[in-house]
């Protein structure tokens, strides 16, 4: 894929780590989940679900657990769940800054 480490956590990167914190799965099994998640807002075709797993995989973010005939089977490691936490803070900060100054500016 390339020797250019992850700096920006995408939308779509950001639900695929949140799916993964609840065990291990298959990028179909992932991206039904993200869907479900987001009521369809969301959704991964397999083209920008298999880039994201693969860039993940290669970042040590997610590891391959196995497969299943052709379906393999991923799950996040430590340094993935650290990304997903500091993502989740970066965002919380995000919305906390955004209403304090929608509350000033009234």
């Amino acid at each position: 894929m390339g020797n250019k480490r992850i700096e920006v956590v995408s939308e779509s990167m950001f639900y695929t780590l949140m799916a993964f914190l609840h065990g291990e799965y298959s990028g179909a099994e992932i991206a039904g989940i993200i869907d479900k998640l987001t009521n369809g807002r969301v959704r991964l075709g397999p083209a920008t679900l298999y880039t994201i797993l693969g860039r993940f995989e290669e970042e040590q973010i997610l590891v391959e657990t196995r497969t299943e005939g052709r379906k393999r089977i991923y799950r996040i490691t430590d340094k993935g769940i650290k990304m997903y936490h500091d993502e989740h803070k970066r965002l919380a900060q995000c919305l906390a800054d955004a209403i304090a100054w929608e509350e000033g500016a009234k």
